[in-house]
């Protein structure tokens, strides 16, 4: 009974996938012909706005999209005098590199507590707190290929910043000596297959709305998942977890030098595969691994959301491995998905990058990441859960109803 909600989860995790890779640009309307028009019926269609006709020296395809966007200062226009914002574009939102900076400290110490609400504290940003949302929202009808590009540009954005939290997970797992590489192996193909295809087939596909919305379903799921984790049954997996590890390191202290320090490799098919970890064996499907790793990677590089909040209970519920072992493994698997989904993006979809604003991000990151430790300390991780239990539930409502009816139903943030 305990596998039906992972299950269930699982296959909506798909259905957004799918969603996601058969998503198409929206054909533009026929323009309507003034040659065949006489009168005063020439005469009440609006004049043709002046395009910009340059890539005004941006490069790719931002730059063709620019050169067809249309002319002045009005939102979904691109004013060439104006000062150069995000990517260079003139009239674009200008990002404060503090705000920024302060923005990835808070994200990086919410990685570091909560694993992937950091992410949806990432998309935050990039769409409300900079102001990139409303401003790729805006050519929508005057130029929608320009909208998707910015589009693909936050998606990515919120992926630099997951993968940054992801490498100094995988670190510190390496230094403790817990990333188990045949599991390693099958799950991060099945990532690097997600973690490509989503970028291939969705690049340039996806509107700012149908991203919001999606973006809206998966952060409810993550409130679920935390809100799940303060029940009584949350907690009790939680602390046989915990028992489960303890038992583990108690049995390899036993062993003393007996011991075989590190993974060994004693079987490998298809179907099954095992391994011993500090002289205990364990054994897993890599079919299975493969195929988790290839969807639930999917989503995050669709969402640029981290997949680990899913890879750890799939893989202990479903595979049947122990928590001390997948919890590694899953940080590398991430890593290793969020870099070859912003390789696609930027070299086979041409996906603009504002690397001086990802740049100030990642570092902001990497100190959040410090920071989060410590801070439970201070702040009992009960009380920090249930603020942002609370908060993804409304962010997730907000971006829901925003993205799919274009009306928020309740008040942005």
């Amino acid at each position: 009974m305990k596998r039906w909600p992972l299950l269930t989860l699982t296959a909506l995790l798909l259905l957004v996938t799918v969603a996601a890779v058969n998503a198409q640009p929206p054909k533009p309307e026929p323009e309507p012909n003034r040659d065949a028009m006489v009168g005063s019926e020439a005469e009440i269609l609006p004049d043709e706005p002046e395009l910009i006709g340059t890539d005004l020296g941006l490069p790719g395809k931002l730059g063709a999209a620019i050169s067809n966007t249309p002319k002045g200062t009005e939102p979904g226009q691109i004013d060439p005098d104006a000062e150069p914002g995000f990517a260079n574009i003139p009239g674009a939102p200008q990002v404060s590199y503090l705000t920024a900076a302060l923005w990835a400290i808070v994200v990086g110490l919410l990685f570091s507590t909560l694993g992937a609400f950091g992410g949806v504290m990432a998309g935050l940003g990039h769409f409300t707190v900079f102001g990139l949302g409303d401003y790729a929202k805006a050519f929508n009808t005057t130029n929608p290929a320009l909208s998707r590009l910015l589009t693909d540009s936050i998606r990515v954005s919120n992926q630099f910043l997951v993968a940054t939290s992801a490498l100094i997970s995988s670190f510190n797992y390496w230094r403790k000596g817990q990333l188990v590489m045949p599991l390693t192996l099958t799950l991060g193909l099945g990532s690097v297959a997600g973690a490509f295809l989503v970028p291939f087939l969705t690049a340039g596909r996806v509107d700012l709305s149908t991203y919001i919305g999606w973006f809206g379903v998966i952060t409810l799921v993550i409130a679920l998942f935390l809100l799940w984790y303060m029940t009584p049954f949350g907690r009790r997996g939680q602390n046989k977890a915990k028992k489960a590890a303890k038992e583990f390191q108690a049995a390899v202290r036993a062993k003393g030098e007996r011991a075989e320090h590190g993974v060994k490799l004693k079987k490998f098919g298809l179907g099954k595969a095992t391994f011993s970890f500090y002289g205990v064996d364990f054994s897993f499907s890599p079919i299975l691994t493969f195929l988790g790793g290839l969807v639930i990677t999917g989503i995050s590089a669709f969402l640029g959301i981290g997949g680990g909040f899913l890879l750890v209970p799939f893989m202990t519920a479903l595979v049947g491995l122990p928590m001390f072992i997948v919890a590694g493994t899953s940080a590398l698997s991430v890593l290793i998905g969020m870099i070859v989904s912003i390789a696609t993006f930027v070299f086979v979809g041409g996906t603009v990058i504002d690397w001086t604003l990802i740049g100030v991000e990642m570092a902001g990151v990497f100190v959040g990441s410090l920071i989060g430790p410590r801070l439970l300390r201070f702040i009992p991780e009960k009380i920090l859960r249930l603020i942002f239990v609370l908060l993804a539930i409304y962010l997730g409502l907000s971006y829901l109803s925003l993205g799919f009816s274009g009306n928020s139903w309740l008040p942005m943030i």
